[in-house]
């Protein structure tokens, strides 16, 4: 009995030691992996730093960030970047007014109004909306929306930022109505029964206490939407065109940051001199506006989260 004993304590404590290992392996891949994320984000910090500092041999700081004249392709060349950074708020602006208010919408219809047959129905459809590709979007933009804005405005060129700004809002909304819908869904419903206990119709406790609860998420969102359509690269390039312009009007042609470095960027492009640079510092300055508001995002979920019980 004792060696039987002695026996099962020894596979006991093997089996202790050996979940120990697998444990610390785990502990250890994931570290890894979390690792990763940080070095590729130094990474390309990196290298947009030593490809676009090289830009500042050629222009000043104040000639690239306050300069109105962007002409990096031909001559003489110009390198003021606000042309390109107009055009791209003016995208994701325009963008926004379309998708956030759609966006939701729908997702207060599928959380709190929509039946189980709608929301098996409109969920997937918004998911395919995500899901189509940019240039698909962009080719969209070209053949069927500036033409339906021809007959409202005339005069407007084939290549023109509103055309732009309502595709970009298009391929954002199934972004906003996912993110929404999540934040709405994670209410508890023991609040919308308070709501209902005191007399509140449906519309009432969904305007009043499921949205404001919920409001970390909504407010998430719609920075994160923001931030995609700050991104677009295809169906910007496609819709807006390629003339960098410091323009207000939407219905003229522009020509925002992604689209330069498309256009710029080629593979017979020289990997030298102040074009190559300005690939880099163009970059760079996406890069700085997204983690801004990146930034932004985390800091609305922490001042706004709730925490339910």
């Amino acid at each position: 009995m004792s060696e039987q004993s002695a026996s099962q304590k020894s596979i006991n404590l093997q089996r202790a030691f050996s979940k120990e290992w697998r444990e610390l392996a785990i502990k250890l891949v994931l570290f890894t992996c979390a690792l990763l994320t940080i070095a590729t984000t130094v990474s390309i910090i990196y290298v947009l730093l030593e490809g676009g500092l090289d830009l500042f041999e050629y222009v000043t700081f104040s000639e690239f960030f306050f300069g109105t004249e962007w002409s990096a392709l031909s001559e003489p060349h110009s390198y003021g970047i606000l042309p390109l950074l107009s055009g791209t708020l003016m995208i994701m602006f325009g963008a926004a007014l379309i998708a956030l208010p759609l966006g939701l919408a729908s997702a207060i219809f599928l959380s709190e109004f929509a039946t189980d047959r709608q929301r098996k129905f409109i969920k997937p459809s918004l998911e395919v909306l995500a899901g189509i590709p940019t240039v698909v979007y962009g080719y969209f933009a070209l053949k069927f929306i500036t033409p339906v804005l021809a007959v409202v405005f005339p005069s407007i060129p084939v290549f023109n930022a509103l055309s732009a700004m309502i595709v970009v809002g298009i391929m954002v909304m199934p972004m906003v109505a996912s993110l929404c819908d999540d934040a709405l869904r994670a209410v508890p419903g023991s609040m919308r029964q308070a709501g209902y206990a005191i007399g509140a119709t449906q519309f009432e406790v969904t305007t009043n206490v499921v949205v404001p609860a919920a409001l970390s998420g909504v407010l998430a969102s719609f920075v994160l939407a923001m931030s995609r359509a700050i991104g677009e690269t295809m169906a910007v390039t496609i819709a807006a065109g390629s003339t960098p312009k410091l323009t207000g009007n939407p219905l003229e042609g522009i020509q925002t940051m992604t689209a330069f470095i498309v256009q710029a960027a080629k593979g017979d492009a020289q990997h030298s001199g102040a074009l190559f640079a300005s690939i880099f510092a163009v970059a760079g300055v996406l890069f700085l506006i997204t983690f801004v508001m990146n930034v932004i995002s985390n800091r609305i979920m922490r001042r706004y989260k709730e925490t339910y019980e």
